[in-house]
């Protein structure tokens, strides 16, 4: 009898949380019964704070499936120049409201607080969304208002569009025959106009490794600095032609010192004003390395000049099924065409049917170019510690996911109680 007793209290438990979450349930209905008429919206978003719209903008029902809505508010991100967001919301209107399509931009700044993001694209949300919530009973309880702005002067950009920041950082570990320590830092400056894209890093990052063994103790350190500079200038709306400059050491790419420069060409079938939604480029560069090396490679060198091409070809899409992209790079260098590098890259995320999504990602590479080898083999410790590049003709990774949702079309209640 002692055996049962737990078992009846945890179902009379569940019996008592069903019956409360029923009239809890028939509550809610009666009170969004007020607003059936109003536009189904599905958000299509990866980089927005859905709680916070769905509090700040009522006068919609929000969906989980997008075939269901009548309007598809689609939010694609891109960099900008001062290191900011620019959110591009796509309005597209479905079943009631096909062909009510709309386009709206919101740029935040650098400096911009998690709030004030937030706030500034939900306002932009709810200004696009008022013209379909303006074709349906709901309307008559919308107000809106206008906010006289202040007087201000013409703002001059003293620093004529260039922006700069540093990161450093640090993290370590330790137990009792074991230590850990990581540092990193950084340093960026950008210049983004129209006609011309500037952007300058220095990196440098420190790694060690401390081990007590039977055999005494052992220290592993490896160093990566790395200084590039991108210098883009824009023709017209589908060619750009720029270069890039660089140094860098790396313990793990046998790398004593590379200093290069690389001049490009860029062409882009859609009009690069459509960047957010569709991008098809082809870029090709021709490189010039000076290279030294830490250790004699397995060629015998331990410096050399060299000459390699690159071509690369992008496809990305972003829908309303989904989004694609795909990447195809080629490299050889130009005094042995065998030593060469090809990487097909791919990522595929898609919503198939209602409530049902799949996300593919996926890269395979013919590696053919590991010029900087050291002609010594590795050892156990360094291969285990993942501290040397290894010889290999071939890398490739992998990952499927698939996700389904049923229930309830509707997902407008906030309920933030015992965290999110």
């Amino acid at each position: 009898m002692r055996f049962f007793q737990p078992i009846l209290f945890l179902i009379l438990t569940n019996l008592y949380l069903l019956c409360g979450s029923s009239f809890a349930q028939v509550e809610e209905d009666s009170l969004s019964n007020s607003k059936l008429l109003a536009p189904k919206v599905y958000l299509d978003c990866n980089r927005c704070d859905f709680n916070y719209i769905r509090r700040e903008i009522t006068f919609v029902n929000y969906v989980r499936d997008r075939k269901v809505a009548e309007v598809h508010l689609m939010v694609t991100t891109q960099r900008t120049g001062s290191g900011g967001t620019e959110y591009t919301l796509h309005f597209l209107g479905q079943n009631n409201y096909a062909g009510m399509n709309d386009t709206l931009i919101y740029a935040t700044n650098q400096t911009d607080t998690r709030e004030e993001r937030r706030a500034g694209y939900t306002r932009s949300m709810k200004l696009g969304l008022i013209r379909y919530a303006a074709k349906t009973p709901i309307a008559n309880q919308i107000d809106i208002s206008y906010k006289e702005p202040a007087q201000q002067e013409e703002v001059v950009d003293k620093w004529n569009y260039w922006v700069f920041r540093t990161n450093a950082n640090t993290f370590f570990f330790g137990q009792e025959s074991t230590s850990f320590l990581n540092l990193n830092g950084s340093v960026r400056a950008t210049r983004i106009t129209d006609h011309w894209k500037i952007r300058s890093n220095f990196n440098i990052r420190y790694n060690e490794q401390n081990f007590e063994t039977t055999d005494g103790d052992t220290k592993y350190i490896t160093r990566n600095y790395n200084f590039s500079t991108l210098i883009v200038k824009s023709i017209n709306n589908h060619w750009s032609i720029g270069g890039r400059t660089f140094t860098s050491t790396s313990t793990f790419n046998n790398t004593k010192f590379r200093a290069g420069i690389s001049p490009a060409i860029e062409y882009n079938f859609f009009p690069y004003s459509e960047s957010t939604r569709k991008e098809f480029r082809i870029n090709y560069s021709l490189n010039y390395n000076n290279v030294r090396y830490e250790e004699i490679t397995v060629f015998d060198k331990t410096k050399e000049t060299l000459f390699n091409q690159e071509l690369g070809i992008t496809l990305e899409v972003n829908q309303t099924w989904g989004s694609a992209e795909t990447r195809l790079e080629a490299l050889n260098y130009l005094h042995d065409f065998s030593l060469n590098r090809v990487e097909l890259s791919a990522e595929l995320d898609l919503k198939l049917f209602k409530g049902f999504s799949l996300r593919l990602d996926g890269e395979i590479s013919s590696i053919r170019d590991q010029i900087s080898l050291p002609k010594e083999e590795a050892s156990d410790e360094e291969i285990l510690l993942g501290r040397v590049q290894l010889p290999t003709s071939f890398q490739y990774f992998g990952s499927i996911g698939i996700s389904y949702t049923f229930g309830s079309i509707y997902s407008n209640i906030v309920n933030s109680r015992f965290g999110r």
